[in-house]
């Protein structure tokens, strides 16, 4: 719901339109091949299109020289190779992850940012499907990794923890390690970039309606304090939109670098 689609404002004998999850349900906007398509879906479509937009014309005709826009794509693919990907992975190992981590961070930042943009209004990621289908295909790469650097039994050794030093506690290690790797590590990889998401547009949307309804009579004095935190709620967000793109990827950095890693 937005503000202007309620008539309801403060001492109009009706309760305030909280917000609540009938925020993050949306009706299908067009179908194709039997498939509907709502706005969350939509924009993710949006976020790919920007994304490969953005870089093809940053770097389509890449010059020595760089101009403006290839600058902006060389920061920002240099930021996440340097910033993230080698100081997880270091350069030798890592410069073979860079283009799929680039090619992460970016979509997750782009999905959390349609949350401040005019008309689309929403955190793609706040709906966990989104997390939950990137944090999967991190997942697969991991174990992935792992079997084949390590094969089998060196791969459940390496999920599991197991050390035979660790004498008679070794089973109860194995099994917290292997219920820790194999179901909560994914689970808390999604759920941190949703929660984050979705609890922050729903912050800024309580405040955008009640700045609204209570924009009548002296209820106008607090309507106006409600718009400033809307604006300072914004700011926030625009912060945490880029620290969850961030935290996601050095996640699946660590993710890579623990599946690379000698079993000892």
């Amino acid at each position: 719901m937005l503000a202007f689609e309620t008539d309801c404002h403060l001492f109009d004998g009706c309760g305030f339109p909280a917000p609540g999850l009938h925020s993050f349900m949306f009706e299908p906007l067009f179908t194709v091949g039997g498939y509907d398509v709502n706005k969350p879906m939509l924009l993710a479509l949006l976020s790919t299109v920007v994304i490969i937009g953005f870089f093809w014309a940053a770097f389509g005709r890449a010059k020595v020289v760089p101009g403006k826009l290839q600058m902006i794509g060389e920061s920002g693919y240099d930021f996440v190779r340097k910033s993230i990907v080698y100081e997880s992975l270091g350069k030798k190992v890592g410069d073979k992850y860079v283009p799929f981590m680039v090619s992460l961070f970016f979509f997750v930042w782009i999905m959390n940012l349609w949350s401040i943009i005019p008309v689309a209004q929403f955190p793609v990621t706040s709906i966990i499907a989104f997390p939950a289908g990137l944090a999967l295909i991190v997942y697969v790469l991991w174990m992935y990794l792992t079997f084949k650097k390590h094969g089998f039994v060196g791969g459940l050794k390496n999920i599991t923890g197991y050390d035979k030093s660790l004498g008679g506690i070794l089973p109860m290690v194995v099994v917290l390690e292997f219920f820790s790797n194999v179901l909560v590590r994914p689970f808390t990889h999604a759920v941190r970039l949703f929660a984050n998401m979705f609890a922050g547009h729903l912050l800024i949307l309580m405040f955008t309606i009640a700045s609204w309804y209570l924009l009548n009579g002296v209820g106008i004095a607090y309507s106006g304090v409600s718009f400033v935190m809307t604006i300072l709620l914004t700011a926030f967000e625009l912060f945490i939109q880029a620290v969850q793109a961030y935290i996601f990827v050095l996640l699946a950095c660590t993710y890579v670098q623990g599946a690379l890693a000698e079993h000892h």
